[in-house]
C-alpha cells in the first residue's frame, strides 16, 4: 500500500566555495597552474596580471538588481537577484564549470603527452624486418614480438602460443616451428629479449659475450645450477664445480652485470613523463627555519575591468532593453564565478602555508639536521588539531605536495608516521626505527648477513623492543631482501 508522509531531517551542504577549495587544495603546483589557465579561458570575467591589479568592489553590482521593472517591456520582469540553485547542478558545481573539459574528480582528464621516440615493440619489429623469413615464420615471429611484455619476456607456454596462433591468427603450425622462430627472436636487441624466464634471459646474454673463463663458468652455473645460484648456496656451487671463492666471485660478478629486464630501457621511452615541482621551500637562515610557498601557487587574480565597465554602462543607461538586462544576468553570473574562484585561491594559499608551517615546526629537529632518526611520531590528527582544520584537509595537502629542503625534495606525507614506545618510555617514530634498521643492515658482514631474529635482538639492545615479524615487515617496506639473498662471498 502506498502512502505519503512528511519527514523532517537536518542536513549539511557544502557551498560552491567549499567545493572549489577542497578540489584546489588537493592539486599540486603544476595541476593548479593548468586549473588556473582553464578557469581564465572559461570565465571572461576573471583576469590575471599586474597591469590591471585594481581593487574592485565585487558587491557593487548588487545595486543594479532593482533597476528593472515590468514597465520596461510588457509584463515580463527580470529577476536579477540570482538564485544560486539555478546554475548549480545536483552535485553543486556551478554551471560555468560544466563544459566538457572542466576539472572534476569523477571526470578527470587523465591523458598526458607522451615522450617522443620509437616504441619498444616497434623497435623489435624494425629489427625483425631485416630477417629473411617465409610467411609462416614471419606471422609467428610477429605474434611472438607482440607477446613480449615491458620487461622483455614472453610469459606464455609454447602450447598456449600454438593454440592462440590457430584461433586468433589462423596460423596452424607445430611446436618445433615455434621453437625455431624463438631462436630468431632471441637474436634481437636488447640481448635477452623474448626469454620465457630469468634463467633463459641470462643464458641468452651470456652466450653473446666473449667466452672467457669467468663467462664459461657463469654460463655453466646458470644452465646447470640456477636454483643453487638464485638461493645463494655458494658452498654447494664451490663443491660442484670444484673451484675456489675467487673464481666463483668473478663468475657471479659477470652475472650481476647482466640485465634481468632487457625490455626496461626501451619500454621506458614511452612512459608518461613526470616532473615534480616543489610546492614549498624550506631553508635554514641563521639557524632558523624559513618556509616559503612556491610563487606559482599565488597568482594575481581580479575581476575583469571590461566587465566592470559593462556594469557601469548599464547603470547610467536610461533605456534598458531586454537584451541589456539579459546581458547583466550573464555578467552577474560570471562575476559570481570569478569572485568564488578568487576567494578559493586565496584560501588555498592560506591553507597550504598554515598546514606546512605546522608540519615544519612539528618536525623542526629533522629539518635542522636532515637525520631521519630525528623525525617525531606524527599523524594527520596532530597537525589538524594544531591548525584547527579537518583531518581530510591536512590529508589533501600531505598526499600530493612536495617540499624542497636542504636534503632534497620530499613528499610531505613521508613525514607522517606512527609511534611506538622505547625502553625509556619515550614515543619514537617508526621512521626512526626503519632508519636504524637500514643502517644496521648496511653495516652487517655480507658473508654472514643478519637474520630477522638477530636484527630484532640488536634493535632491542638499542632500546627498540620490536618483534621479529615487525622487523620482517619493516625490512620488506624498505625493499631489503631476506638474509640469504643479501649474502655475498
Amino acid at each position: 500500500m502506498l502512502k505519503q508522509q512528511l519527514n523532517f531531517k537536518l542536513s549539511q551542504k557544502l557551498s560552491p566555495q567549499q567545493i572549489q577549495l577542497m578540489k584546489l587544495i588537493q592539486l599540486p603546483t603544476q595541476a593548479f597552474e593548468q586549473k588556473l589557465k582553464q578557469e581564465l579561458e572559461e570565465n571572461p570575467a576573471l583576469d590575471s596580471g599586474k597591469d590591471q591589479a585594481d581593487e574592485y568592489d565585487y558587491d557593487s553590482y548588487d545595486e543594479y538588481d532593482n533597476t528593472s521593472s515590468d514597465e520596461d517591456y510588457g509584463s515580463e520582469s527580470i529577476e536579477t537577484d540570482i538564485n544560486v540553485d539555478e546554475y548549480l547542478s545536483d552535485d553543486e558545481i556551478p554551471s560555468y564549470r560544466l563544459s566538457s573539459n572542466n576539472y572534476s574528480s569523477d571526470d578527470e582528464e587523465k591523458s598526458v603527452p607522451y615522450a617522443s621516440g620509437t616504441s619498444f615493440h616497434q623497435h623489435l619489429q624494425d629489427q625483425l624486418n631485416t630477417y629473411r623469413l617465409n610467411d609462416e615464420q614471419r606471422a609467428i615471429a610477429e605474434f611472438l614480438v607482440g607477446s613480449i611484455d615491458e620487461s622483455g619476456y614472453i610469459r606464455r607456454s609454447t602450447p598456449d602460443i600454438l593454440d592462440d596462433l590457430a584461433f586468433t591468427q589462423n596460423v596452424y603450425t607445430t611446436e618445433d616451428v615455434i621453437k625455431d622462430v624463438f631462436k630468431i627472436v632471441h637474436q634481437l636487441d636488447p640481448a635477452g629479449v623474448g626469454a620465457r624466464d630469468l634463467q633463459e634471459c641470462l643464458l641468452i646474454q651470456l652466450e653473446r659475450k666473449e667466452k672467457t673463463i669467468p663467462i664459461k663458468l657463469a654460463t655453466d652455473i646458470i644452465r646447470t645450477s640456477f636454483d643453487h645460484f638464485s638461493k645463494k648456496h655458494y658452498d654447494k656451487l664451490l663443491a660442484k664445480f670444484d673451484i675456489d671463492e675467487e673464481d666463483l666471485k668473478d663468475a657471479i660478478e659477470e652475472i650481476e652485470h647482466l640485465n634481468p629486464k632487457p625490455g626496461g630501457t626501451y619500454a621506458g621511452n614511452n612512459r608518461i613523463i613526470e616532473h615534480v615541482v616543489p610546492d614549498f621551500t624550506i631553508r635554514i637562515v641563521d639557524g632558523e627555519l624559513e618556509l616559503s610557498l612556491n610563487g606559482r601557487n599565488a597568482p594575481e587574480l581580479h575581476v575583469s575591468r571590461e566587465y566592470n565597465n559593462m556594469l557601469q554602462a548599464y547603470k547610467v543607461s536610461k533605456d534598458k532593453s531586454k537584451s541589456q538586462k539579459d546581458a547583466v544576468l550573464f555578467i552577474k553570473q560570471k562575476l559570481d564565478a570569478a569572485k568564488w574562484f578568487i576567494e578559493a585561491v586565496k584560501q588555498r594559499q592560506q591553507t597550504l602555508f598554515v598546514t606546512m608551517s605546522a608540519i615544519m615546526h612539528y618536525q623542526e629537529s629533522y629539518f635542522l639536521t636532515g637525520d631521519e632518526r630525528n623525525l617525531k611520531p606524527m599523524i594527520l590528527k596532530d597537525i589538524a588539531d594544531e591548525i584547527g582544520m579537518d583531518v581530510s584537509t591536512v590529508s589533501r595537502v600531505a598526499n600530493s605536495k612536495y617540499v624542497d629542503t636542504p636534503y632534497g625534495t620530499k613528499l610531505i606525507k613521508d613525514f607522517f608516521s606512527e609511534s611506538m614506545t622505547n625502553t625509556d618510555g619515550e614515543e619514537v617514530s617508526t621512521r626512526e626505527i626503519k632508519k636504524i634498521l637500514e643502517i644496521t643492515i648496511g653495516e652487517e658482514d655480507k658473508k654472514k648477513p643478519l637474520t630477522d631474529e638477530k636484527l630484532a635482538s640488536i634493535l632491542k639492545e638499542k632500546g627498540y623492543p620490536i618483534a621479529r615479524r615487525t622487523v620482517a615487515k619493516y625490512r620488506e617496506q624498505l625493499d631489503i631482501p631476506v638474509a640469504r639473498l643479501r649474502k655475498k662471498i
